[in-house]
């Protein structure tokens, strides 16, 4: 019993490691995207190690900064300021652990698969708009549309500057590292890709002396700004909360859909998806109380730790503390690092969250799961987070609804000047309603019709009215048809 609890233990403490070195750069990285210090994305991957690691839900997956709430994130800091991201992170968190005790946690899993791909779709194209220029040392215009629309400009100020070609050539080898270093498989083993990456950039600028834009570095304490009353109060105001409820569906969502995607990876126990929750909301409550970044559950993270051996959620408490000792004992260290390869990291992490291998047989398959998709994504470029996933809710909505609104009339009208009788099959809605009415209006008018609704599984109120309308005036059509001519 003792020997298998130190093999364990070995395996996890040797998994805490790699995630460890997965963690450091996409936690710094994820800060500086989302306009924050850097040191507060480290915070952030501590409370999700060592306070949501310890929380019972899922065992193996691990929880820090994400990509996909990092242009959120940054929209929110440059709305309403730096100081209000904890008041909105903390509001987040509440809102998460109350819907955790509701048991609300499963009904996640009741998104449109669509919607989600196309959120994140959506969020890889933003993260890579903004990030394109950080690659050249240059600052971002500001939104999606806004980024893409200075794409031609930014070509043309880096062909013409030498220190922004510098950048560019240091955070497309970084690109080119995340590609390659994987198949060289001995070396994955040892070192994690995007630790390799950041470490040969920041090698190659400190041995050459390069003039590129390194990580501003504050300090881990001076980072740490909690919300005052004032940030509180602002979460009265209406926009505040639509960013609010934004930061509480997004985390969720890609949380509990990473759960599902690590249960797959392993044999151990099972996600509990409002445990879970209830984990992701304490954690973003005291994100917030610190004024750090929001957290989600990540599926970079979480899939190194199943994949280096760990076994129980030590592994992902360890790598919390390694984190920990980290920001105390190394700070400096972030400040040699070039931003154009932590920009670098981001690119590719934003390409990953397109998926287009599953595009192309969505489209051949379920075509209008692929519109949903599209749609989703497009309108997150276009208008913003929030509501480009309403958006593709509320069509993901409106395409079920039309495919399970399926009607059909069976139409018997024997020869003669018998009644022609009619029986409506399947479920009758409003969307149907004029392709139905089209058919009963194509009826012999002089005819009685027999109209049988026993058929139908759902009748709404638009429906009934509408057929009991078109009853009366039939009936008052064949009495005049009838009446003698005087």
């Amino acid at each position: 019993m003792k020997n298998a609890r130190l093999a364990v233990f070995r395996a996890d403490f040797a998994a805490s490691l790699v995630v460890f070195l997965v963690a450091v750069p996409l936690c710094v990285g994820v800060a500086v995207a989302s306009g924050v210090p850097a040191e507060l994305g480290l915070v952030t991957g501590i409370v999700g190690g060592l306070l949501t690691g310890l929380l019972p839900g899922s065992s193996l997956q691990v929880s820090g900064p994400a990509a996909g709430l990092t242009v959120l994130v940054f929209e929110a800091v440059k709305e309403y300021g730096l100081g209000a991201l904890g008041a909105l992170v903390l509001a987040a968190g509440v809102l998460q652990l109350a819907m955790g005790a509701l048991r609300l946690g499963r009904w996640f899993r009741a998104i449109s698969v669509a919607v989600v791909q196309g959120m994140l779709a959506g969020i890889g194209l933003v993260l890579i708009a903004g990030q394109v220029y950080a690659l050249t040392d240059a600052k971002a215009p500001g939104g999606g549309l806004a980024n893409l629309g200075g794409l031609p400009g930014l070509v043309t100020t880096t062909a013409g500057s030498g220190p922004a070609l510098t950048a560019l050539a240091i955070g497309a080898a970084t690109i080119a590292v995340l590609v390659l270093w994987p198949r060289w498989r001995p070396a994955a083993r040892i070192l994690p890709a995007p630790l390799a990456a950041v470490a040969l950039a920041t090698t190659a600028v400190a041995v050459l002396d390069l003039p590129v834009a390194r990580v501003r570095v504050s300090g881990l304490l001076s980072a740490i700004q909690p919300p005052g009353l004032a940030d509180l109060g602002r979460l009265a105001d209406i926009g505040v909360l639509g960013t609010v409820l934004a930061f509480t569906l997004i985390a969720s969502a890609e949380s509990l859909f990473s759960a599902a995607a690590v249960d797959r990876l392993h044999t151990g126990p099972r996600t509990d998806y409002d445990k879970e929750l209830m984990a992701q909301g304490a954690g973003n409550a005291v994100c917030g109380a610190l004024g750090a970044l929001p957290m989600t559950a990540v599926i970079v993270r979480s899939a190194a730790n199943v994949q280096a051996g760990a076994r129980t959620k030590a592994s992902r408490v360890l790598h919390g503390a390694w984190l920990l000792l980290f920001a105390a004992a190394f700070p400096a260290a972030l400040g040699v690092v070039p931003v154009a390869a932590l920009a670098g990291i981001l690119v590719h992490a934003g390409w990953k969250l397109i998926p287009l291998r599953e595009l192309r047989p969505l489209w051949r398959e379920h075509r209008g799961e692929a519109v949903v998709l599209l749609a989703t994504a497009v309108a997150i470029v276009t208008v913003n987070m929030f509501e480009g996933v309403l958006i593709g809710l509320l069509m993901a909505v409106a395409k079920t609804a039309w495919e399970t609104s399926h009607v059909h009339l069976e139409i018997d009208a024997p020869d003669g000047d018998g009644p022609v009788r009619v029986r409506a099959v399947g479920n009758a809605t409003f969307l149907r309603l004029p392709k139905l009415l089209d058919q009963l209006d194509a009826l012999p008018q002089g005819r009685e019709v027999a109209l049988d609704l026993s058929g139908l599984r759902h009748l709404d109120h638009a429906c009934g009215t509408a057929l009991t309308n078109w009853a009366e005036a039939h009936r008052r059509s064949r009495e005049r048809t009838a009446e003698p001519v005087s």
